[in-house]
């Protein structure tokens, strides 16, 4: 990784692709180590990395570029098709705007299946993946986060949430509607969030919270993208193994950052994901949830200086 002594740039701009404009926003020394940050979804975007983590990363000696999908944040496009192959496509867009042959991808939640696809299939754009709270198996999480909440409303004797819960088994489980009301309970039980957050944590939730831009348009989903996903890609029912085992053959260093407070994922997910990879490329970080970037900063920005040389 490169050592910055000049002063940081960000730069705003916008691609044009298919006549549609790409938000796109750009922090640090073009000519340090870039970054790439997937944000999660689909129907998010990447505010929350962006107002929170970004600048502070490229205070430390990185090129970090966020953006948001097609069709997605700040990227608005009602011709958008959501597929794969349109992420691929835009976010090559990127890699040409800011002059990149190659980068480091952060793949955020469902930003980390759209980046260990794209790596898979353009292996010599990507130098490395880094995982972030991104799910090896959606159809196991979705058991996972059905299993906790059910120990939680048996504790809480919620009868009412019981019974939701009985009838989202009996739901077609590769619906989008039965992995809509998963990810609702989800966010009901706070798995999203550590139970005692850091007071680190804490300052830079209220920082995002007072953002004006994040209070208008940041926090909020829209329907378009995932139901375009589900219906063009099946995203519900998505396994990464086979994928990564195939990124890895391709000799793409490969690592991850998952917090032990996320209750989407099980631990044997987790397990799983983390002995694909050599011991020092993984990360379990205590008090730390889904937004790994926040609840545990100061140890995410290390790993990745630790990691990206």
């Amino acid at each position: 990784m490169k050592k910055t002594i000049t002063l940081f740039a960000i730069i705003l701009t916008t691609t044009i692709v298919n006549s549609q404009t790409i938000y796109s926003k750009a922090f640090g020394d073009p000519k340090n180590d870039p970054i790439i940050y997937l944000h999660g979804g689909p129907g998010y975007n990447s505010m929350g990395f962006e107002i929170t983590t970004a600048q502070k990363l490229s205070e430390n000696g990185f090129y970090v570029i966020v953006y948001d999908r097609r069709g997605e944040g700040r990227s608005p496009d009602e011709q958008a098709v959501f597929t794969f192959q349109e992420t691929f496509d835009d976010l090559d867009s990127i890699y040409k705007k800011f002059n990149l042959k190659n980068a480091t991808l952060i793949g955020h939640s469902f930003g980390g299946i759209v980046g260990t696809l794209y790596t898979e299939q353009y292996p010599k754009k990507v130098k490395a993946l880094i995982l972030v709270a991104a799910p090896l198996a959606m159809q196991e999480t979705f058991l996972t986060i059905i299993k906790t909440s059910k120990g939680i409303y048996k504790n809480k004797r919620d009868s009412t949430n019981l019974m939701y819960i009985g009838m989202l088994e009996k739901m077609d489980k590769t619906s989008l509607a039965y992995s809509s009301y998963c990810f609702g309970h989800a966010m009901k039980n706070g798995f999203y969030i550590p139970k005692t957050p850091s007071k680190e944590a804490l300052t830079i939730y209220n920082k995002l919270k007072a953002d004006t831009l994040f209070g208008s348009k940041g926090a909020g989903m829209t329907i378009e993208a995932p139901t375009g996903f589900w219906k063009n890609e099946n995203y519900t029912s998505i396994d990464l193994t086979e994928h990564l085992k195939n990124v890895l053959k391709k000799k793409i260093p490969l690592f991850g950052l998952y917090g032990i407070e996320d209750g989407l994922y099980s631990e044997e997910q987790v397990t799983r994901l983390k002995n694909m990879m050599p011991k020092t490329n993984f990360k379990y970080i205590e008090n730390c949830s889904h937004n790994v970037f926040i609840d545990q900063q100061d140890q995410f920005i290390t790993a990745l200086k630790t990691w990206i040389k």
